[in-house]
């Protein structure tokens, strides 16, 4: 597929509406709307990826001392495959470093291959399993991590 012209802002309250669907649509325990507000209200990094100022993607992680843990990646399908993923993630570390985040976690499912491929490839490395930390349906997850070097 065509490499994707995209780009990068913070989210807004006004995002949450469209960002709760995609969630929706992706995931087996989604976001809630009040979830995401919430979130944006705390020390927190919440970017969505835009393309003909449409919300494509989004990620977010939670800030805390010089630590980040990643909590949200999601592309719309018909975005995946098209680098939104892996821009994202770079702008996501970009600002994450401006704002004094030296190391980032983040956990994934052990079956999402195609997202571990992506973590790995930009840097993050595996530290760990979490047994059945994920349910519906119940599986492993993986702690991975990334520091600035």
């Amino acid at each position: 597929m065509a490499e994707s012209n995209v780009s990068f802002r913070k989210m807004k309250e006004g995002d949450i509406p469209v960002v709760a669907a995609l969630e929706r649509r992706l995931f087996s325990r989604p976001w809630s709307e009040q979830s995401l507000s919430q979130a944006l209200r705390q020390n927190t990094l919440f970017f969505v990826a835009l393309e003909k100022n449409m919300v494509v993607g989004y990620c977010g992680m939670y800030c805390a001392f010089e630590e980040g843990e990643v909590m949200n990646v999601a592309v719309s399908p018909a975005m995946q495959g098209r680098g939104v993923g892996r821009k994202m993630m770079g702008y996501l570390l970009e600002q994450a470093y401006g704002q004094g985040v030296r190391r980032i976690i983040l956990e994934v499912r052990i079956s999402n291959q195609r997202a571990i491929r992506l973590y790995q490839s930009i840097g993050f490395q595996s530290c760990g399993i979490r047994k059945n930390l994920y349910d519906m349906p119940l599986e492993d997850g993986m702690v991975m991590e990334y520091a600035f070097g």
